[in-house]
């Protein structure tokens, strides 16, 4: 955990997220028939998934961790994590809305994959409502634990799997390409890689923040 504690990828995170959002909207992008400028949505929309996935991978984790050793740190870390992811599934939800609105005419138009992700995002709610309606300490930590370990791998199915199993407009599903020679070159990898790590490092960031806000909470509870 002393990682969390260095200041030196947290410079390094801010200077690469300011350079992906300057470049995402100043550097040239492929031609694309339809999608025109909005392809640079995926600069922003996508990193979202990629730090959201990262969080709850953590949030797991740590979830297994508190199962094998009681330790109420653990728990602690997995909601925060498990709140983080929630804070990135939104903005990678609205930003799919409005990627959407300008190239299939329609925020919401019932696409597998936004069905899928939004079945996905009631059951991480679903998650934090759990937690809050259990007021026994010990408890609530071991059944929220091991809901988080289950809906980890269904989110995954309803967001990765399910949708390539059907017809789908987005990119990626469906038959329609993604992250290919066909819809990317190499101006936007130089973009889009870098806000992957980039994303990712922040959703840690921030999830360490709220985790060591818990942290002081749960002592001074403690004292009291």
């Amino acid at each position: 955990m002393k990682f969390i504690y260095q200041t030196w990828w947290k410079v390094v995170t801010v200077i690469v997220i300011v350079y992906t959002l300057i470049a995402g909207l100043l550097l040239g992008v492929p031609t694309m028939p339809i999608l025109h400028e909005t392809i640079r949505n995926t600069y922003f929309h996508v990193p979202m998934w990629m730090a959201m996935f990262t969080v709850f991978t953590i949030s797991v984790y740590y979830s297994i961790k508190y199962l094998q050793t009681g330790k109420e740190e653990y728990d602690l870390i997995a909601v925060e994590s498990a709140n983080t992811g929630l804070f990135f599934f939104v903005i990678g939800l609205i930003t799919g809305m409005l990627w959407a609105r300008y190239t299939w005419g329609a925020f919401w138009s019932n696409d597998p994959k936004q069905n899928s992700a939004a079945i996905a995002f009631l059951l991480y709610c679903a998650y934090s409502v759990l937690r809050n309606s259990i007021d026994e300490e010990q408890k609530r930590a071991k059944i929220s634990a091991i809901y988080n370990i289950f809906a980890f791998p269904i989110m995954i199915v309803l967001i990765m799997v399910l949708p390539r199993m059907t017809d789908s407009l987005h990119p990626g599903n469906g038959g329609n390409p993604a992250f290919g020679k066909l819809d990317m070159d190499n101006r936007m990898r130089m973009v889009l890689y870098p806000a992957f790590i980039a994303w990712s490092a922040m959703g840690v960031w921030i999830a360490s923040v709220r985790y060591r806000i818990r942290l002081i909470e749960y002592k001074k509870n403690q004292i009291n």
